[in-house]
């Protein structure tokens, strides 16, 4: 069994902060943990606003707190999302996401993340990141 505590995670190397200063991710489930997927609390700081592209992932994101809202770019439609909303990006789907206040999510990644992953260039995840333990 795996048992990890999200206020202890926050004080190691599983807390990543986004070098473009528009949220803090603690990645408590990991690829090496062998579930098949990743679980992250991710905080999206009030007044970000900024585009994404996993390519290379699935995701779904359930809002625990705040608001913001989440624009598709293919057909233009924005979705609020406030505690209690569940997105999933399961087309790749290239979006914008917007915190109106700070959000709180919990994210699962499939395929898993290693766990120091960031946003690249076209705002998606690299496959293979460099792994963290613990």
């Amino acid at each position: 069994m795996i048992v990890r505590h999200l206020q202890e995670a926050e004080k190691t190397e599983r807390r990543i902060v986004s070098p473009d200063g528009n949220w803090e991710s603690t990645r408590l489930l990991l690829k090496d943990d062998g579930m098949g997927f990743s679980f992250h609390i991710t905080t999206i700081y009030a007044g970000a606003d900024f585009q994404m592209h996993y390519q290379n992932h699935l995701e779904s994101v359930y809002c625990i707190s705040g608001e913001g809202q989440v624009e598709t770019l293919e057909d233009g439609r924005a979705y609020p999302i406030r505690p209690g909303t569940l997105y999933n990006l399961d087309r790749h789907d290239k979006h914008v996401l917007r915190a109106f206040s700070e959000m709180k999510l919990a994210c699962v990644f499939n395929p898993p993340l290693h766990g120091k992953e960031v946003h690249n260039a076209e705002g998606a995840y690299e496959l293979e990141a460099e792994a963290v333990s613990g």
